[in-house]
């Protein structure tokens, strides 16, 4: 698939991003997501919030296909990004997953140089211009805080960095292949207070380029970096709003008695 045939159109500036309608998620017979309609706005921030096992990692790696690879995995419904059915057998799976980046719960930089994670992706696209590898990972470092940390240790192994430096790095390498939707499944969780504040500061700053979706047990994270919040449950979607409004005002009960601390 060549970069101008694909999914989402980079310059299409449409108000939802994605696009869910009645979605089922089955794990042989498990049912894991019960039926679920959402729009997410673009370049906007989305949290997923809700207890434990009530669907919402599994929701969020729907929009990227990471559910493919889960054994009894059915999906039924619709998602769209832009306008286009994901799920349908035209798509070019690996062309998705460069458009809509993930960045997962603990650090998983590869055991390379800070400069080869960082350029692994175009690599693998076959980008061999070593100017424009260099200034694409000086500007994704840039972009995430990293690049004034790193900069002239550029040769050293990404696994010597911190936790909280390698999850910027993370979202670097995923920054470098340019998506259009960043996918985080609580990206802070393994780290400690500093650096989830330079994480959350990122993703604030990182929203006017992209369309950001993330997935937190901290109610807190969510009502700081989210402009919408969906509080799932047991497989259902119960509310989705503003996030100002799900956390001063929620209209269902079971929203009020999870952010207040009386279940979950």
């Amino acid at each position: 698939m060549e970069r101008s045939d694909t999914i989402i159109e980079k310059n299409t500036k449409k108000k939802n991003m994605i696009e869910a309608q009645d979605v089922k998620v089955h794990y042989d017979d498990f049912m894991a997501i019960k039926g679920i309609d959402m729009k997410i706005k673009a370049n906007k921030v989305t949290a997923f919030i809700g207890p434990s096992g009530c669907g919402k990692s599994t929701f969020l790696r729907l929009f990227n296909r990471m559910n493919d690879y889960v054994d009894g995995f059915r999906m039924e419904g619709e998602i769209s990004i832009h306008g286009e059915n994901i799920y349908t057998k035209k798509v070019n799976v690996e062309q998705l997953r460069k458009e809509v980046g993930m960045v997962f719960q603990k650090p998983n930089p590869f055991p390379k140089s800070i400069f080869e994670n960082v350029a692994y992706g175009l690599k693998i696209q076959g980008i061999k211009d070593k100017k424009f590898l260099q200034e694409k990972v000086e500007s994704s470092l840039k972009q995430v805080a990293l690049w004034d940390e790193v900069k002239d240790d550029l040769n050293k192994s990404a696994l010597a960095l911190s936790g909280g430096q390698q999850q910027r790095l993370c979202i670097a390498r995923t920054l470098a292949v340019e998506p259009t939707v960043i996918l985080m499944d609580e990206p802070t969780s393994a780290l400690d207070p500093i650096s989830t504040a330079k994480i959350e500061e990122l993703i604030y700053e990182l929203k006017d380029k992209y369309t950001i979706v993330i997935v937190t047990h901290n109610m807190q994270q969510a009502s700081r970096v989210s402009d919408y919040t969906a509080f799932f449950y047991l497989g259902e979607l119960i509310e989705y709003d503003k996030t100002k409004k799900i956390f001063t005002n929620p209209e269902k009960k079971q929203t009020e008695n999870y952010i207040t601390g009386r279940f979950g």
